[in-house]
């Protein structure tokens, strides 16, 4: 395993190729009937610019799940988010040059004020029955109601550069 900047990084061979597998979070902060989004707008080459999005982000060195969504989401929204729920793992094979396993939360408490100038962009308090008309990535439209029914789910979706081509999911039962 290699530490880069902020993020984690392992490279796995494939053949020829070396392919980067970065770790990262990705939380919705919800009040009230609405969802913290982020407009994705202000970084240069941001891969997911133009995109309404949670709040989250790369791992650093030695992190836990929760310990890099508290962080990021502090970060972003200058929000400090208390227990913050974990509802499953995304996993995207090779989205734009990279793997991503992304571990997925919701948040209800939290404290703190907005802040009025995030670095990733647009902050915003959507109507939960708004945010399906946004400009999200396909595979969040999939995943929403997986985190709305309380379901655990591990799921792995394949983009052809921006164009979902399809998913897998399975739903871990904690039955012992």
């Amino acid at each position: 395993m290699i530490s880069g900047t902020g993020w984690k990084r392992c490279f796995r061979l494939e053949g020829d190729i070396i392919s980067s597998m970065i770790l990262a979070t990705l939380c919705y902060l919800k009040r009230d009937g609405y969802t913290l989004m982020v407009y994705r707008n202000k970084k240069v080459n941001d891969i997911h610019e133009g995109k309404w999005n949670g709040l989250g982000g790369k791992f650093e060195a030695g992190e836990t799940p929760e310990e890099c969504v508290i962080r990021e989401v502090q970060e972003e929204a200058g929000l400090v988010i208390h227990n913050p729920r974990l509802h499953g793992l995304l996993m995207f094979p090779n989205f734009k040059g990279n793997d991503w396993y992304i571990f997925v939360f919701t948040a209800t408490e939290f404290s703190g004020e907005i802040m009025d100038d995030s670095p990733e962009g647009h902050l915003e308090w959507i109507p939960d029955d708004q945010v399906a008309q946004l400009n999200l990535w396909e595979s969040d439209h999939i995943f929403f109601p997986w985190i709305q029914d309380g379901k655990y789910f591990s799921a792995k979706f394949n983009y052809d550069e921006d164009v979902m081509m399809g998913y897998e999911v399975t739903f871990p039962t904690s039955e012992v």
